[in-house]
């Protein structure tokens, strides 16, 4: 662990107002005055070693080590429980900017209380400090992407609104302090694919760089005023993103008048000199320079330690370095981080703050509002008592992962969706059955269906002893049965909110394989980021011990794991490498005991476990078809997980390759499943849970209905569970196109916006962006433009009604559409553009007058040069909710025509 400044700073300030108070610690004077005088006082060395993500203490100065990488992409990351929202492309699908602002402000709540907490235990460490890399504002310009899922989605209006919101929320609003510090990323033009990043150039048109890449980041700078940036791995025009001239200088600083610091993606400037990367610079040094003089502050690895022997060897100036330093302690200093505790309002929010339940209700509103019904024949809402067996099948059932998405927080005690179904339906009997893999030869948990906490028992799970200590001595504190050994401890305690508790957990019971044959099993602990924390687990098959250990630090030697005298996989230090054992089953009703045991000494950044398996698609489908055969209706859990989608994953399975997808449609065992699901003639509903866009042929032909609902945090499987039994009533928008195949799309290389989504796309789509579903009605009428013919410069106000015209309340978003001249701007300008949309909640027979204002920035286009302007023609505007000419809307959307007259440039 890295080592932690040697006194907290509240001491450091009374101690230095005793004294003669140096100028960075007199409150009375300017952040840029006490930056610069700070760094003013540095040696070189000094300096260099607070230019990378860990910065070091400083103890003659009494500066404390601070780590700028922290993570808050849908709740604060790795630093214990949060409250965890849905993944960012759920959040997208609430289509509620005001939301997403008071998501923001409870990560920044949380984060302040999780700072005050660490300060007060002289903890400084990564994922504890104040300056969030969040939010990811990328365009998710194509589905295969799969990074995606951390995105706005598609539309770079909505990533606008949805961002600023989000940026503003994390900021706060007291006039001195920063609540935290937002980092908008990646900048610039920057959606995969994952394998290439580190090499790849992108040379996008001056019209998609300005029409598409940049909008939302100069939103997030100029309107929002985040104070931090991040810079991308790729190059664009030839220069790396965090070495872009362009970028950093010109667009940044001279167009944007940023005045914050920019970080480097982790790595990043590595990639300037490192073989198969970029290679743009011969070495280390060079790199620094590369990257410092375009205005990269801080490096998130350990290149810039170079910084001393670059000013040493000539290629920069010490006068350079301090620049950056400067902007970085400011930031530091408009935290509080330099001021008593006292004088900082933030930094009174209390340890309980966190998973309050004030915040845990924007949670569940938030994952209520991501759903999207994308199809219903009628067969939803479920109706009480109609079915009196209904079944679960599906990977997504009963799947941690596939709640908490990527870049996660912790949820305190998170529901699987089949339990939150089974609640939802007290009375009616729910059976499960994973069905398939997500994918053939990818793991994935052992199924509770295979596990009994007692032999003969008809439960199902493992018995569960949690002791309150590194052994199992005593008394257990609390014992149950735990469905599934599928658990993410990571930094936290299953027993208390405490960060640092010891713990040991002894599961027993049963396990069965549903046919036949030899399986092979793996017990995976994870991964412990930069921690000395030592976790230990043992395994019983029948009786027969033998214990497998693993010490999680750095320097821990291979460790054989043995399982009944049989050597599997070593387990690595710091690695995610499981043990694997192999168990007979001479016939599927056969069962052997098993026992596990786990412990901890530490709960300080460790991770959790899980028990695992790789069944073949033709292992688990005979137990699916015969427990949907048995029910009266099929609740089909499928989609994705962010164990195959995500950022630069070892991933190479059909239809997926280092964390991107080469096949959108839902992967083969799955539709395999979904066959024999539909096959067997019981009304069948598919739920998705996935973080992008899939080909969903088959479900939209034959399914009855279909409800996306993305990863969708600690609330989700409630809100999913209240959305099928209509205590939710659907009101979700797709924030991205599903198309009906990667066919319909250019290479997954070209970043060319031509035929890509809803804006510029030729074809006919699955489901349009901006679609969904309600269990109500909606109508639209009386669209009134204030004006008919506007000059160029003018804004334009809009109005119109829209009412509930079903038979139960719904909240409907009201979608606005502008239609620039198809003949204009040379052909250039996307055929419709987003540019407004608004919530309203409506009882059964309410109507609302909604009114919309457009700037001229939102009438403005882009030509061939990049130039942005107000330009001369007819134009459109359509109000509805959806898309104008979306087939599967339900109601008609209004229209109305108008004309501009001159033209005026606008700045970029």
């Amino acid at each position: 662990m890295r080592i932690l400044a040697s006194v907290c700073l509240s001491t450091v300030v009374l101690a230095a107002a005793a004294q003669n108070q140096p100028a960075y610690l007199n409150p009375a004077l300017t952040p840029q005055q006490r930056a610069a005088d700070l760094v003013g006082r540095m040696t070189l060395e000094e300096k260099s070693l607070q230019m990378v993500n860990g910065a070091a203490a400083i103890p003659r100065l009494n500066v404390p080590a601070y780590d700028y990488w922290n993570e808050g992409l849908h709740g604060v990351a790795r630093s214990g429980y949060a409250t965890m929202f849905p993944q960012a492309i759920g959040m997208a699908a609430t289509w509620d900017a005001p939301l997403l602002k008071q998501i923001g402000d409870v990560i920044a709540t949380e984060a302040r209380a999780k700072n005050n907490e660490a300060l007060r235990r002289n903890n400084h460490d990564i994922y504890f400090g104040l300056t969030f890399w969040s939010p990811n504002i990328n365009i998710f310009r194509d589905p295969r992407w799969g990074r995606g899922q951390e995105t706005y989605g598609e539309d770079p209006h909505l990533t606008t609104q949805l961002g600023v919101n989000f940026i503003e929320g994390l900021q706060g609003t007291d006039p001195k302090f920063y609540k935290v510090i937002a980092t908008p990323k990646h900048f610039a033009v920057h959606s995969g694919p994952e394998e290439g990043r580190h090499k790849f150039d992108v040379e996008p048109t001056p019209h998609d760089l300005w029409d598409t890449y940049l909008p939302q980041f100069r939103a997030a700078i100029v309107d929002a005023k985040a104070d931090s940036i991040m810079c991308a791995y790729n190059r664009i025009d030839g220069q790396p993103a965090c070495g872009s001239k362009l970028l950093l200088v010109d667009i940044l600083r001279n167009d944007w008048k940023f005045q914050g610091f920019v970080t480097s993606d982790c790595g990043a400037i590595d990639d300037f000199f490192r073989p198969n990367t970029h290679q743009t610079e011969p070495d280390a040094e060079h790199a620094d320079k590369a990257a410092l003089l375009a205005g990269t502050d801080t490096n998130c690895g350990s290149t810039y330690r170079k910084l001393g022997d670059a000013v040493k060897s000539g290629l920069i100036k010490e006068s350079d370095i301090d620049v950056s330093l400067r902007r970085l302690f400011e930031a530091r200093v408009r935290l509080g981080l330099f001021d008593p505790a006292g004088s900082v309002p933030y930094a009174q929010i209390p340890f309980s703050q966190v998973n309050s339940p004030a915040n845990a209700a924007v949670a569940k509103r938030a994952a209520e509002e991501s759903m999207v019904l994308l199809k219903n024949d009628g067969i939803l809402p479920l109706k009480a008592g109609k079915y009196k067996t209904i079944a679960v099948i599906g990977p997504n059932g009963a799947s941690l992962s596939s709640l908490e998405g990527n870049y996660n927080g912790m949820a305190h005690d998170p529901r699987m969706p089949v339990d939150a179904l089974r609640s939802a339906l007290s009375g009616t009997n729910v059976v499960y059955a994973p069905g398939a893999p997500y994918v053939e030869g990818f793991p994935m948990p052992v199924s509770r269906t295979m596990l009994h906490p007692a032999n003969g028992s008809q439960e199902q799970g493992l018995k569960a002893e949690y002791f309150g200590a590194a052994n199992f001595n005593g008394t257990p504190v609390t014992t149950r049965v735990d469905p599934e050994l599928n658990f993410d401890w990571s930094g936290v305690s299953p027993l208390t909110n405490a960060p640092d508790s010891a713990f040991a957990v002894r599961w027993t019971g049963t396990l069965t394989a549903p046919v036949a044959g030899t399986y092979q099993f793996l017990l995976r602990t994870g991964r412990c980021r930069g921690c000395n924390t030592s976790q230990h687990y043992k395994v019983l098959i029948d009786g027969k011990e033998v214990t497998v250990s693993r010490t999680v630090a750095p320097a821990t030697p291979n460790t054989p794991v043995r399982i009944n005298g049989t050597t599997g996989l070593p387990e690595t230090g710091n690695t995610e490498r499981p043990g694997a054992f192999s168990v007979n089953f001479a016939d599927n009703k056969q069962s052997h005991t098993i026992q596990v045991d786990f412990l901890r000494d530490s709960a300080s950044q460790g991770s959790g476990i899980r028990l695992e398996w790789t069944p073949t698609p033709a292992t688990l489908l005979p137990e699916a078809l015969e427990a949907a055969n048995k029910s009266d209706l099929v609740v089909a859990m499928l989609g994705l997980s962010p164990d195959l989608e995500g950022e630069e994953m070892p991933v190479k399975l059909p239809g997926f390759v280092g964390g991107d997808r080469t096949d959108i449609s839902l992967p083969a065992s799955q539709q395999a499943l979904l066959q024999g699901l539909i096959a067997t003639g019981k009304p069948t509903i598919v739920v998705l849970l996935n973080g992008s866009a899939l080909a969903i042929n088959l479900a939209d032909e034959k399914a009855n209905a279909i409800l996306e609902s993305w990863y969708p945090g600690e609330a989700g499987s409630t809100a999913l569970a209240d959305t099928l039994v209509g205590r939710n009533n659907p009101s979700g928008r797709l924030p991205i196109t599903f198309y009906k195949s990667e066919s319909d799309l250019p290479g997954f290389e070209d970043y060319s916006m031509q035929n890509r989504t809803y804006r510029y796309f030729k074809g006919a789509p699955l489901y349009g962006f901006g679609f969904g579903l309600s269990y109500t009605k909606f109508a639209y009428s009386g669209l009134k433009l204030a004006k008919a013919k506007l000059n160029a410069g003018d804004t334009l106000t809009a109005e119109v009604t829209v009412k509930n015209t079903g038979k139960v309340a719904g909240e409907e978003v009201a979608e606005l559409y502008l239609l620039p001249p198809a003949e204009g701007n040379a052909g250039l300008s996307p055929k419709q553009q987003l540019e407004g949309f608004q919530r309203v909640m409506l009882k059964p027979g309410e109507s609302r007058k909604l009114t919309f204002t457009l700037t001229p920035r939102q009438l403005s286009e882009v030509d061939a040069k990049g130039t942005r302007a107000i330009q001369p023609g007819t134009y459109a505007i359509a109000i509805g909710g959806a898309q104008p000419k979306d087939p599967r809307a339900t109601a008609t959307a209004q229209t109305a025509g108008f004309t501009i007259q001159g033209t005026q440039p606008l700045p970029h």
